[in-house]
């Protein structure tokens, strides 16, 4: 689909017209600001579980973060994987959004490469009308599976360039504005130059959902800080890179309609339990499971903690090695110095929120429709972190400008 500005007069409209509080939207915040938490899920399916056990024990893990004062609740996309049950962000963000009350709901995210930019629009124009201001668009470049269900995914078989990229998000953002976009159909005949047709994602938007621009890459710092988005770093990925992008997206961003300045923040795996020794048991199903990924293993769903400790002894020592090495990177503690690891981080890194992976795994004896651990690893959090309704922190977030690493 190729899409056109629309105009009013000289204005051009081709970006969202929505304006956020500044409060959402401020990329620079004062020395002392409180740290914000938010959550990024992607719906972990263990061997007690079945797939709707897991979205239970999700929708739990939601209501809680939103009880404990947590600013957003992202949903990630993978396909064909059997230890994750996030394969529809659309679906899964109306059933958490449903089951709270406060807590914003996005996609952490949508992988665009494989959907057409109209079906997003469209899904997240009747999201933000069903929960008006609760509901983010975080857009990522990566396909989330292999090939073939990519090519499954979209009807014509077809897998989407990942060079339309830019242009995919841009008719994104045109759809979902109040005045739509235009499509030019037509013409090439006798000098016809067709016929223009106006499209909206929805008729008669009140507002649309901020689009976030997530990434692990150099490349998308600088598509974010060129389409004036705010940006989310994928931290969480390798720990990795996380400076050097960030001061792209800064240094090279353009205001925007959407935005005036840059907004970002990034992301974590975290498993925090009442000592580091019950932390270090209850990551371990996670690391075995990304270990296995990342060495091109056969997977299956994610063991139980019992598993996972018992599995200890026989893996195979580069597994083991790969399994420590992602150990230092995660946030694996007490909640006293898990706290301090992530204060460390937005001071290190400038930012006012840090999203957190929950990764802690599950016990035969609990119920599979509950996430304890994971739930855990939140009030934990929360109780160093959080602030509830003007409460006091016990912890804060510097300066965004002030950079120790650059």
């Amino acid at each position: 689909m190729v899409l056109a500005e629309r105009r009013r007069g000289n204005q051009s409209i081709s970006r969202i017209i929505v304006r956020q509080t500044s409060a959402e939207w401020c990329g620079h915040v004062k020395a002392g600001s409180p740290l914000k938490l938010s959550v990024l899920d992607l719906v972990p399916v263990h061997t007690e579980q079945s797939s709707s056990d897991a979205i239970a024990a999700s929708i739990a893990l939601a209501k809680r973060a939103d009880d404990l004062g947590f600013e957003r609740y992202w949903v990630a996309e993978h396909h064909n994987m059997p230890a994750v049950a996030a394969t529809n962000p659309p679906v899964l963000i109306g059933i958490i959004a449903a089951n709270t009350d406060r807590i914003r709901v996005g996609s952490g995210g949508v992988m665009l490469p494989n959907h057409s930019p109209l079906v997003i629009a469209e899904q997240f124009a009747v999201l933000e009308a069903a929960f008006p201001a609760r509901i983010d668009l975080g857009i990522g470049r990566a396909p989330g599976s292999d090939p073939v269900i990519t090519a499954l995914l979209r009807s014509s078989g077809a897998t989407s360039d990942v060079d339309e990229f830019p242009k995919n998000v841009q008719d994104i953002r045109m759809l979902l504005s109040p005045d739509g976009a235009t499509l030019r159909l037509g013409g090439g005949r006798g000098g016809d130059s067709g016929r223009d047709y106006a499209i909206k994602a929805t008729p008669l938007a009140a507002a649309a959902s901020p689009i976030w621009l997530l990434g692990s890459s150099d490349y998308s710092a600088r598509l974010a800080a060129s389409l004036g988005l705010p940006y989310v770093f994928a931290h969480h990925f390798s720990g990795e890179g996380t400076a050097q992008a960030l001061a792209l997206y800064r240094d090279g961003f353009t205001p925007s309609e959407d935005l005036a300045a840059p907004r970002t923040f990034l992301t974590v795996n975290a498993v925090v339990a009442d000592t580091a020794e019950e932390a270090r048991a209850l990551a371990l199903p996670q690391l075995q499971q990304m270990a296995r990924l990342r060495s091109g293993l056969p997977l299956g769903p994610q063991v139980t903690v019992e598993e996972a400790a018992a599995a200890t002894a026989d893996l195979p020592p580069a597994l083991q090695d790969l399994i420590d090495r992602m150990s230092e990177r995660w946030i694996i503690d007490a909640p006293g110095p898990a706290a301090t690891r992530i204060r460390a981080l937005a001071a290190q890194f400038g930012v006012d929120e840090v999203m957190i992976s929950p990764g802690a795994g599950s016990s035969v004896p609990d119920d599979p429709r509950t996430a304890p651990g994971r739930i855990r690893t939140l009030e934990l959090l929360a109780a160093e972190l959080v602030t509830i309704r003007g409460n006091s922190v016990a912890g804060s977030a510097v300066d965004p400008n002030v950079h120790a690493n650059e």
